[in-house]
């Protein structure tokens, strides 16, 4: 049994209202990333680190919540495909994983790539249930394993 339908493509109207409401077309790629755009650049707290070996370098803002620590990564200069991940570690040595991403075979922040989308940096954002003062560092991992860098919180 084979079922089809029609592809459709909608526009979601917010409406005008006191909070400023527009429109989103849905299923238009974002020009920019909206962790970037919604997050990043309006957090105060922000740590950076360059790894000597990789050259793999990451900025990670904080932000303080109630169910612990929102977080958004700006990764640059590393190579693809692979898969990785974003890890707090606690001052205790607990762990957990806060978001994890796939790197295309263009990567990301790429520094006189030819691939524009190479050259921009990846922007993802997640969340650790530990507090953010609980939280001694952020290490990029590959699924592998290998760490890329290392960030001291």
């Amino acid at each position: 049994l084979i079922v089809g339908g029609p592809v459709a493509a909608f526009a979601v109207t917010a409406g005008d209202d006191d909070r400023g409401g527009g429109s989103v077309a849905v299923g238009e790629p974002h020009p920019t990333s909206p962790a970037e755009d919604s997050f990043f650049e309006h957090m105060t707290e922000k740590v950076s680190a360059t790894d000597p070996t990789t050259r793999v370098g990451a900025t990670v803002g904080m932000e303080e919540k109630a169910w612990g620590t929102h977080t958004v990564l700006e990764l640059k200069n590393v190579k693809g495909p692979q898969k990785c991940t974003l890890v707090a570690v606690s001052r205790t040595g607990e762990e957990e994983i806060v978001t994890s991403w796939s790197v295309p075979q263009w990567g990301y922040g790429i520094e006189g790539a030819t691939n524009p989308t190479a050259k921009a940096p990846l922007y993802v954002h997640g969340g650790a249930a530990m507090d953010r003062e609980d939280i001694a560092r952020f290490e990029v991992r590959t699924f592998d394993g290998e760490r890329l860098v290392e960030i001291g919180a």
